[in-house]
């Protein structure tokens, strides 16, 4: 795997030796070269690099305002090379890795190199590993249901498909349960309890033992005494609704 890297010096001569001392580690490919701090952001924000060599003294921007107009988080490994060891603290300061002083030694690049792909391994571990995390928490996270949003009933060879949302309230018959939708009643051979499982129970609200209803088709709750009362819908239809009814249409309505 090649080391995408950039060179950044005004120097003409200082790049061509810091490439031809690359040279001798093929693993390091050098894929930018630039001449001033303008060209270097460029550089840095429209391609992937992974080791930066930044001169300090550079006409337009300094390596430091390299970094500024980069940004500390988006820049790559980085090393300074520069005659000046004076902004040594500094540069450590933006988190540069090294500081190498011209001329360039080749055992002192050397040493800096192996340091870079230490980093390298060590930030492609901790990427691979919150990679993982990621993954992990993910399938940990309990995913949301899917509610259907038709339902097929069939009758007699000619199957009709009901949107759910259309659908006003059902009714339990034995093996069977009425679906009550415009007006109409198709008959669908299921448990009401069954078909209760399969719907979503924020829009849908067993009021009885025999009758569910949908919230969004309830007009108006008429309470007769404590244990029960009566949901009126839409339509102007009502419904017995027990003790445990009006606390499942509470529910719904808090968790709504």
């Amino acid at each position: 795997m090649s080391i995408r890297t950039l060179i950044a010096d005004d120097e003409p001569l200082a790049r061509e030796r810091l490439q031809l001392l690359l040279s001798a580690h093929p693993e390091f490919e050098v894929v930018s070269q630039c001449r001033n701090g303008r060209e270097t952001v460029a550089a840095l924000k429209s391609n992937t690099i992974d080791l930066a060599f930044l001169d300090i003294q550079m006409p337009g921007n300094t390596g430091f305002e390299v970094i500024d107009g980069v940004g500390i988080v988006h820049m790559p490994v980085t090393v300074f090379v520069t005659a000046h060891n004076a902004y040594a603290i500094k540069a450590f300061e933006v988190h540069a890795l090294d500081y190498l002083t011209k001329p360039v030694e080749p055992e002192r690049l050397t040493a800096t190199l192996i340091r870079v792909k230490e980093r390298l391994a060590a930030n492609s571990a901790l990427s691979t590993q919150s990679q993982l995390q990621s993954l992990i928490e993910s399938l940990a996270r309990p995913q949301a249901r899917k509610y259907p949003q038709r339902i097929l009933i069939p009758d007699r060879g000619r199957d009709s498909f009901v949107t759910v949302n259309e659908i006003e309230w059902i009714e339990a018959a034995d093996y069977y349960v009425n679906i009550h939708v415009n007006g109409k009643a198709l008959s669908l051979r299921q448990p009401i309890k069954q078909l209760a499982d399969s719907l979503d129970p924020k829009r849908f609200v067993r009021v009885h033992r025999s009758a569910i209803v949908n919230v969004n088709h309830v007009r108006e709750i008429l309470r007769d005494g404590r244990t029960e009362g009566w949901v009126v819908l839409s339509s102007g239809h009502r419904l017995r609704m027990s003790k445990a009814g009006w606390q499942n249409l509470l529910a719904t309505t808090a968790t709504g």
